[in-house]
């Protein structure tokens, strides 16, 4: 037998939501592949009203992952985040001369997976490496002083 590796992912899910499926999706495209702090600073920058009951699934999902996992809410990532189609609950409209339109109110289904972010703690090494590696001011002015010879020597040819 050989030895699967398996990611531990958090999933939430919120049933029946009065939104259209197209329109979630609108929004979860924007959250999706985004560390739990980002995809709640759009979320709460997103004017679609949809957008407040696709908070609530992210919270259920952390709440989740810290209650049940042991997980840090801060360190997730959004794996996934998909809408799938509910039930259409029909209504009609009466209109003029006896006819009638038929009203559609669409629901769906959010789903929400959340997991460990890999390599959050080596990208925090990574960003501070290059902090340090960075040249410093005077090495800075040599190297622009030697482009600006080199500048106006290509001037003096031209001319």
């Amino acid at each position: 037998m050989s030895a699967v590796e398996t990611r531990s992912e958090v999933r939430a899910e919120a049933k029946y939501v009065r939104a259209s499926a197209r329109k979630a999706r609108l929004v979860l495209a924007h959250v999706r592949g985004r560390t739990v702090p980002e995809a709640r600073t759009v979320l709460a920058f997103s004017e679609r009203a949809v957008a407040t009951e696709i908070e609530k699934v992210l919270k259920s999902a952390i709440a989740n992952a810290e209650a049940n996992h042991g997980l840090i809410g801060d360190e997730l990532v959004v794996v996934a985040a998909y809408a799938d189609e509910g039930p259409t609950i029909k209504r009609w409209r009466p209109r003029a001369r006896g006819r009638v339109n038929r009203i559609f109110k669409r629901t769906c289904h959010i789903t929400v997976l959340l997991a460990p972010q890999e390599g959050l703690e080596s990208g925090r090494r990574k960003r501070r490496a290059a902090s340090e590696a960075k040249p410093e001011p005077e090495a800075k002015a040599e190297a622009s002083s030697a482009s600006r010879a080199k500048r106006s020597k290509r001037k003096e040819v031209a001319a």
